[in-house]
């Protein structure tokens, strides 16, 4: 008996060194990245959004990259915030494009919070709208922004019929006449209008 205690007390060691260089780093790597994320919510709440960018693309590499070692729902509430500090930060193309990527990939992800999911459309159609915005302003054909405004009308469509509180259902479906008005603005009426502040 004394023997099974001297070796199990000998092996703790070995035991302490495997979980360090095993799940420990993955430990490591999460608490390097929380502290670049508090530091990228701070940056974002301060309106330091060019920051806020950099420190969630800090905070995203930083992650442990082992095969599920990050819940993919972290990764998707992490690649949205991300792209809601670009939209900010005047990354708008890069923005729409990530979001684009991110709701495809929601929606084919059956596990996904659906919360989660409304939110990345909400994103996806307001980057849609905006950049249909600028696309009109630069003086870009109809063919050009058509189907940008077509894509954020169907996305704030969605949102009010899958919307269960009033509040949402109003937001999305006065945001869905936004759309419209903007499709059907003639130009000289648009450039007298202030640019929507995202």
């Amino acid at each position: 008996m004394r023997k099974l205690l001297l070796v199990g007390w000998l092996m703790l060691p070995i035991g302490a060194w495997a979980y360090h260089e095993g799940p420990g780093q993955d430990r490591v790597a999460f608490e390097a990245a929380d502290a670049v994320l508090v530091a990228a919510h701070a940056a974002f709440d301060a309106g330091d959004f060019a920051g806020a960018v950099e420190k969630y693309e800090a905070a995203i590499g930083k992650l442990p990259t082992g095969e599920g070692a990050v819940d993919p729902a972290l990764n998707y509430r992490l690649q949205l915030e991300l792209n809601k500090a670009r939209m900010k930060a005047s990354q708008l193309p890069e923005a729409r494009d990530a979001l684009q990527t991110l709701v495809e990939q929601l929606d084919a992800d059956t596990k996904a919070d659906p919360g989660l999911v409304r939110e990345a459309r909400q994103a996806l159609a307001r980057s849609q709208f905006y950049k249909t915005w600028l696309m009109r302003l630069e003086g870009l054909d109809r063919e050009a922004w058509e189907p940008e405004i077509e894509a954020a009308r169907q996305n704030y469509r969605l949102l009010a019929e899958q919307s269960k509180d009033g509040e949402q259902v109003a937001e999305h479906q006065g945001d869905l006449e936004a759309a419209i008005r903007l499709a059907r603005l003639d130009i000289e009426d648009l450039q007298g209008l202030p640019l929507p502040g995202e």
